[in-house]
Protein backbone atom coordinates (compact mmCIF):
# COMPACT_ATOMS: atom_id res chain seq x y z
CA UNK A 1 0.00 0.00 0.00
CA UNK A 2 1.55 3.63 -0.52
CA UNK A 3 1.21 6.30 1.99
CA UNK A 4 -1.53 8.72 2.19
CA UNK A 5 0.53 11.48 3.43
CA UNK A 6 4.08 12.30 5.58
CA UNK A 7 4.15 8.65 7.70
CA UNK A 8 0.67 7.98 7.81
CA UNK A 9 0.13 4.50 5.80
CA UNK A 10 -2.69 4.73 3.21
CA UNK A 11 -5.84 2.05 4.86
CA UNK A 12 -8.68 0.56 3.46
CA UNK A 13 -11.96 -1.54 4.86
CA UNK A 14 -11.15 -4.86 4.98
CA UNK A 15 -14.65 -6.16 5.49
CA UNK A 16 -17.74 -5.58 7.75
CA UNK A 17 -18.28 -7.29 10.05
CA UNK A 18 -22.05 -9.10 10.61
CA UNK A 19 -24.10 -11.02 13.06
CA UNK A 20 -26.12 -13.54 10.95
CA UNK A 21 -28.57 -15.71 12.74
CA UNK A 22 -29.10 -18.34 9.93
CA UNK A 23 -25.42 -17.92 8.03
CA UNK A 24 -26.82 -20.10 5.33
CA UNK A 25 -29.53 -18.13 4.11
CA UNK A 26 -27.12 -14.66 4.28
CA UNK A 27 -24.88 -16.09 2.35
CA UNK A 28 -27.16 -16.84 -0.22
CA UNK A 29 -28.69 -13.64 0.15
CA UNK A 30 -25.09 -12.16 -1.03
CA UNK A 31 -23.97 -14.59 -3.29
CA UNK A 32 -27.31 -14.96 -5.77
CA UNK A 33 -28.01 -10.69 -5.49
CA UNK A 34 -24.02 -9.68 -5.39
CA UNK A 35 -22.47 -12.39 -7.11
CA UNK A 36 -20.39 -13.22 -3.37
CA UNK A 37 -18.28 -15.41 -2.90
CA UNK A 38 -17.89 -17.96 0.04
CA UNK A 39 -13.55 -17.06 0.40
CA UNK A 40 -13.25 -18.90 4.06
CA UNK A 41 -15.72 -20.71 5.58
CA UNK A 42 -14.83 -22.21 9.38
CA UNK A 43 -14.98 -22.27 13.10
CA UNK A 44 -13.25 -19.92 14.86
CA UNK A 45 -13.47 -18.80 18.42
CA UNK A 46 -16.57 -21.13 18.95
CA UNK A 47 -18.89 -20.38 16.34
CA UNK A 48 -18.32 -20.49 12.36
CA UNK A 49 -17.17 -17.94 10.52
CA UNK A 50 -17.90 -17.08 6.91
CA UNK A 51 -15.71 -14.39 4.95
CA UNK A 52 -17.63 -14.07 1.25
CA UNK A 53 -16.01 -11.45 -1.11
CA UNK A 54 -18.07 -9.27 -3.21
CA UNK A 55 -15.93 -7.43 -5.17
CA UNK A 56 -12.40 -6.10 -3.90
CA UNK A 57 -14.69 -5.99 -0.05
CA UNK A 58 -15.68 -8.38 2.05
CA UNK A 59 -18.35 -9.83 4.08
CA UNK A 60 -17.24 -11.37 7.70
CA UNK A 61 -20.88 -13.00 8.99
CA UNK A 62 -20.14 -14.76 12.07
CA UNK A 63 -23.22 -17.85 12.48
CA UNK A 64 -24.62 -15.67 15.61
CA UNK A 65 -28.05 -13.96 16.38
CA UNK A 66 -27.41 -10.37 16.41
CA UNK A 67 -27.13 -8.92 20.39
CA UNK A 68 -29.92 -6.75 19.58
CA UNK A 69 -33.32 -6.69 17.50
CA UNK A 70 -31.70 -3.02 15.76
CA UNK A 71 -28.77 -2.49 13.46
CA UNK A 72 -26.19 -2.01 16.03
CA UNK A 73 -23.08 0.07 15.41
CA UNK A 74 -24.21 -0.52 11.54
CA UNK A 75 -26.30 1.97 9.95
CA UNK A 76 -25.28 0.70 6.78
CA UNK A 77 -22.47 -0.11 4.26
CA UNK A 78 -22.07 0.89 0.69
CA UNK A 79 -21.75 -1.82 -2.44
CA UNK A 80 -21.30 -0.37 -5.71
CA UNK A 81 -22.31 -1.63 -8.87
CA UNK A 82 -22.05 -0.68 -12.36
CA UNK A 83 -25.64 -1.62 -13.07
CA UNK A 84 -27.94 -0.54 -10.44
CA UNK A 85 -31.39 -1.81 -12.75
CA UNK A 86 -30.11 -5.33 -12.76
CA UNK A 87 -29.09 -5.72 -9.37
CA UNK A 88 -32.84 -4.45 -8.09
CA UNK A 89 -34.67 -6.46 -10.76
CA UNK A 90 -32.82 -9.58 -8.62
CA UNK A 91 -33.90 -8.04 -5.52
CA UNK A 92 -37.43 -7.45 -6.56
CA UNK A 93 -37.51 -10.96 -8.50
CA UNK A 94 -36.47 -12.82 -4.83
CA UNK A 95 -39.31 -10.66 -2.63
CA UNK A 96 -37.19 -7.70 -1.49
CA UNK A 97 -39.25 -4.88 -0.82
CA UNK A 98 -37.24 -1.80 -1.38
CA UNK A 99 -39.22 1.47 0.29
CA UNK A 100 -38.33 3.89 -2.62
CA UNK A 101 -37.13 3.52 -5.92
CA UNK A 102 -33.60 4.30 -7.05
CA UNK A 103 -32.94 7.58 -6.64
CA UNK A 104 -30.66 9.61 -9.40
CA UNK A 105 -28.74 12.24 -8.69
CA UNK A 106 -27.29 12.38 -12.50
CA UNK A 107 -23.34 11.04 -11.74
CA UNK A 108 -24.31 8.63 -8.61
CA UNK A 109 -27.57 6.98 -8.14
CA UNK A 110 -28.74 4.75 -5.13
CA UNK A 111 -31.21 2.49 -3.36
CA UNK A 112 -31.28 1.45 0.23
CA UNK A 113 -31.93 -2.28 0.68
CA UNK A 114 -33.25 -4.61 3.47
CA UNK A 115 -30.72 -7.33 3.77
CA UNK A 116 -31.10 -10.39 6.93
CA UNK A 117 -30.92 -9.62 10.11
CA UNK A 118 -32.10 -6.19 9.71
CA UNK A 119 -28.94 -5.06 7.97
CA UNK A 120 -29.23 -1.71 5.49
CA UNK A 121 -26.82 -1.33 2.20
CA UNK A 122 -26.77 1.17 0.25
CA UNK A 123 -26.71 0.24 -3.34
CA UNK A 124 -24.89 2.59 -5.49
CA UNK A 125 -23.89 3.23 -8.81
CA UNK A 126 -21.39 6.07 -10.28
CA UNK A 127 -21.39 7.88 -13.95
CA UNK A 128 -17.68 7.04 -14.54
CA UNK A 129 -17.49 9.83 -16.96
CA UNK A 130 -19.07 12.64 -14.92
CA UNK A 131 -17.00 11.38 -11.50
CA UNK A 132 -14.93 14.20 -10.59
CA UNK A 133 -11.13 14.01 -11.48
CA UNK A 134 -10.61 14.24 -7.53
CA UNK A 135 -12.66 11.84 -6.48
CA UNK A 136 -12.38 9.04 -9.08
CA UNK A 137 -9.77 7.47 -7.24
CA UNK A 138 -12.64 6.87 -4.57
CA UNK A 139 -15.18 5.48 -6.75
CA UNK A 140 -13.36 3.57 -9.37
Amino acid sequence: MSEISGNTPACHVHHVHLFASNVDESISFYRDIFGGEVALDMELAGARNVFISVGRGRIHLYDQPPKDSGRGGIHHFGIQTDDIDEVVRRLTDRGVTLRKGVTDFGVWKYVMVPAPDNVLIELFQVDAEAVPEQLKDYFL
